[in-house]
């Protein structure tokens, strides 16, 4: 459902937490702070949250689960609950569960089985065309985290212009990858002048081994390319094709029923952006707490995280409207790639499963989220 800023009706202002100290945000070292709070509108240091005056949130234990296993990726939600900035809105954020991929997340927060989930565009609009009504309330990744990409080693020199793909083997493994490497290879003219292959699950391995010149796949694959010694070089989907990466998502009637509680997990989700991108090496600190198996792979991560923070959360959208705001265009993209592939499962209207409703836009944290993560 489309809403524009201007009419945006105010659920409910911003809440504020403790636990924040002043740093130098341009490196993430140093003291911790999620966007230059001070004494007047955050405590810090031992300062103790005040009352906050929005709604109390109706249904107030709440549960996450991911679209797949942890990672840098899933950063802004570990940082919101080590920071207790769920808490402060009011949300006992129990569990954070590891996920079976965004179609799993999005039938489960269909079916009801979850307050929140993390999940895909594409799936959001495939669950809903199943008679099931998962809804779109924020989106994390406003740029697709689809890329091209190979290795120097592979590709021969720098891959820097979708020009320079003609006369190449490129392998995608299925589903949304495949689609939007598809449309980006269309749009950019090479279409015709490509040979693409299907490399299952083994992309990355294919590439690395010369058995494909270039590669379709997400951003962490091209990360996984260059910890294996590649140096890898990327052309980002988006800025051909717009469609969305994850989003946040909870039962359409669930928000309907409970809006304080939406408002209030995507609010507190946003501080933990915030927080989570000036502070990278608490924030791997916290990651890797939660989640020990990930020591080993902390570089990785890291450089998960910075990439989306910085190459795929941020837009001219979030810079005119705030954090997690939806645009038709990358929904109806999407569910046209979707319907033209036959993998939609019935009718869906791609402006109904998702809704600006709960994103509160005086919460600077929503509002000024560009300003706050800019370096």
């Amino acid at each position: 459902m489309a809403i524009e800023r201007r009419e945006f009706l105010v659920v409910s202002g911003t809440a504020l937490a403790a636990g924040c100290t002043g740093m130098n945000a341009s490196d993430g070292t140093g003291g911790s702070t999620d966007g230059g709070a001070t004494a007047t509108d955050a405590p810090t240091g031992t300062e103790t949250a005040t009352a906050s005056p929005e709604p109390t949130p109706s249904v107030t234990d709440v549960s996450l689960l991911l679209n797949w296993k942890p990672s840098g990726l899933h950063v802004p939600y570990y940082a919101a609950a080590a920071q207790g900035f769920y808490e402060a809105e009011g949300l006992n954020l129990q569990t954070i569960e590891a996920g079976q991929g965004s179609d799993f997340s999005a039938k489960q927060t269909g079916l009801g089985n979850t307050e929140f989930a993390i999940t895909s565009s594409d799936q959001v609009l495939n669950v809903n065309s199943r008679e099931l009504s998962p809804l779109s309330v924020g989106v994390v990744m406003q740029k697709s985290p689809v890329v091209v990409f190979s290795t120097r080693e592979t590709f021969g020199s720098e891959l820097t212009d979708p020009a320079q793909l003609a006369g190449k083997t490129v392998g995608t493994g299925p589903g949304m990858v495949r689609l939007l490497t598809e449309l980006y290879l269309e749009q950019t003219g090479v279409r015709s002048d490509v040979e693409m292959v299907d490399t299952g699950y083994d992309t990355v391995q294919q590439l690395l081994a010369g058995k494909i010149d270039v590669a379709g796949g997400v951003f962490g694959d091209a990360i996984a390319a260059r910890a294996q010694g590649g140096t890898t070089d990327s052309l980002q989907v988006a800025n051909r094709v717009p469609a969305y990466g994850h989003v946040v998502a909870t039962n359409a009637d669930f928000a309907d029923e409970h809006p304080a509680t939406v408002t209030a997990f995507l609010r507190a989700t946003a501080r933990g952006a915030v927080w989570g991108r000036n502070n990278v090496e608490a924030a791997m600190d916290t990651l890797v707490d939660a989640n020990g198996a990930l020591a080993e792979s902390r570089d990785q991560q890291r450089e998960k995280w910075l990439t989306m923070a910085d190459d795929h959360m941020l837009s001219d959208t979030v810079r005119e409207q705030g954090w997690g705001w939806s645009e038709g265009d990358p929904w109806q993209t999407t569910a046209e790639a979707l319907r033209s592939a036959e993998q939609l499962g019935g009718q869906v209207n791609a402006d109904d499963v998702w809704t600006n409703a709960h994103l509160e836009t005086e919460s600077k944290y929503i509002d000024a989220y560009a300003d706050l993560v800019s370096n």
